[in-house]
């Protein structure tokens, strides 16, 4: 009788997490359709109103809008459910990428104007709010997927969960691109450059308002107990819920961050990132502008078609290396091995564009670059927020994500504004970029043993980590 109760447990089991990890993926689709699509528009928008001397300036500003987002998140943290917080942040972006989708139209604030001018207000606030997409809207879905998850779960079914929001990436991006390359020949439609991003905008928006309507129907079709998580971490949380230990204010993810070296560790893992990524996308950037350039005139649609066509390509390279390649290397190496795989590409990559120098090199590198991050290098560094406490996985994340990014942003800007007269083919810029890209790779190496190290102990002895 027991062994028979025993496997219908099993069985339960097994159907609720793959409907778990079923509904989870379908938000997540939704949310990186609606990513990939507010990314690109994101730089081409404030190129297109601002214009792209001052891209490496906002990316250094955006951090003082940041704080105090940071710091509203925080206070929501303490005082609302893990899936409210999702569905809330889901909601608010989605109203509000609708009310941009309408000032883009403005003959005077949106894309109608063509004199680009650092006064123009909307692209700057257009820019920053667009900027806080990725913490609030995609980190907090990490957050609550790493909260329902445990480290086994993750290991396998992570890598399916990233191939199926590909999947969204690419439909997104291959739209986009479409309809960028095909204006005034869609059908029976004759669209503008800027009912053409309205169109874009506006599209995200509705795909992101649907996330909730996900999230909560997962709510209500699989039992609580199946949402547990990491089950040592969920008991600790929940001791500490009843005894109102579970408030610990605004600042509590900062202090985390700047003093636990497990979270460090992970910050400098986003922080190799996308101090790379600055790098190489103002020259990506600089270099697409002028390509869309014909006869002296700018043509905004042009220069935003081309960037969602690599992007639809970073999504399909990034399919096939999450869904046939990460789950694959993740069952037979473990995540520490996996975690020193991503430098070892990276490296490659960077020694190719070193070697061959042209802007096809260029873009792939970039490509690439983006492909591993979003599709192998992303899971593995959420998964290391599995076995910690629910003020790391949504307050020190939210700071990483949110701040700690930017600071790697502004990091980056300013080695680009250093570093502009080295251009590709002289020895000043072997020296230079060899030394940065030689002494990143390094460090990244040293980071990515050391935590995976960490992580694997903790699973194994079904600890904690705390700091």
């Amino acid at each position: 009788m027991s062994t028979g109760s025993g496997n219908m447990c099993s069985v339960d089991m097994k159907r609720y997490e793959k409907l778990k990890f079923f509904l989870l993926t379908v938000a997540f689709c939704l949310v990186i359709g609606a990513y990939t699509i507010v990314k690109e528009l994101k730089d081409t928008v404030f190129v297109g109103i601002v214009g792209n001397e001052y891209l490496p300036k906002a990316k250094f500003l955006v951090i003082f809008f940041l704080i105090p987002a940071a710091l509203l998140y925080a206070t929501l943290v303490d005082n609302i459910r893990r899936y409210q917080l999702l569905s809330f942040y889901c909601f608010l972006y989605g109203a509000i990428l609708l009310f941009f989708t309408y000032l883009l139209g403005s003959p005077e604030h949106g894309l109608a104007n063509v004199q680009t001018s650092p006064w123009r207000l909307f692209g700057w606030a257009f820019y920053f709010v667009l900027e806080g997409f990725s913490p609030f809207v995609v980190g907090v879905f990490w957050a609550f997927a790493n909260s329902v998850s445990d480290p086994r779960e993750a290991k396998a079914s992570y890598a399916t969960m990233v191939a199926g929001s590909k999947i969204g990436g690419m439909i997104a991006a291959l739209f986009a691109w479409y309809l960028m390359t095909n204006l005034g020949h869609v059908g029976y439609f004759n669209f503008s450059d800027t009912v053409a991003h309205q169109l874009l905008l506006g599209g995200s928006a509705i795909l992101l308002l649907s996330v909730p309507v996900v999230i909560y129907y997962l709510m209500s079709v699989v039992p609580g107990r199946y949402l547990h998580g990491y089950e040592v971490v969920y008991k600790e949380e929940k001791k500490n819920s009843k005894s109102g230990a579970s408030h610990t204010g605004m600042f509590s993810g900062l202090q985390i961050m700047l003093e636990s070296p497990y979270i460090l560790g992970i910050f400098s893992l986003v922080f190799f990132y996308e101090l790379l990524n600055v790098v190489l996308n103002y020259q990506r950037i600089c270099l697409l502008k002028a390509a869309a350039s014909t006869s002296g005139a700018f043509s905004i649609a042009e220069f935003t078609g081309s960037m969602f066509l690599q992007t639809f390509w970073m999504h399909f390279y990034g399919l096939l290396l999450s869904f046939f390649g990460v789950r694959i290397l993740l069952k037979k190496y473990g995540e520490k091995y996996c975690l020193l795989m991503i430098p070892a590409l990276v490296g490659l990559l960077l020694i190719y564009f070193m070697v061959v120098q042209t802007p096809e090199a260029m873009l792939h590198v970039f490509v690439g670059l983006r492909s591993i991050n979003y599709s192998f290098s992303k899971q593995l560094c959420e998964s290391l927020y599995i076995p910690t406490m629910k003020d790391i996985k949504f307050k020190a994340k939210s700071w990483i994500d949110s701040f700690g990014t930017k600071i790697s942003k502004s990091s980056g800007s300013i080695f680009v504004d250093i570093v502009k007269t080295a251009m590709p083919g002289t020895a000043a810029f072997y020296y230079v970029y060899g030394a940065f890209f030689s002494i990143l790779i390094g460090a990244w190496f040293v980071t990515a043993y050391l935590l995976g190290r960490r992580y694997e102990k903790a699973v194994e002895s079904n600890e904690i980590i705390q700091s």
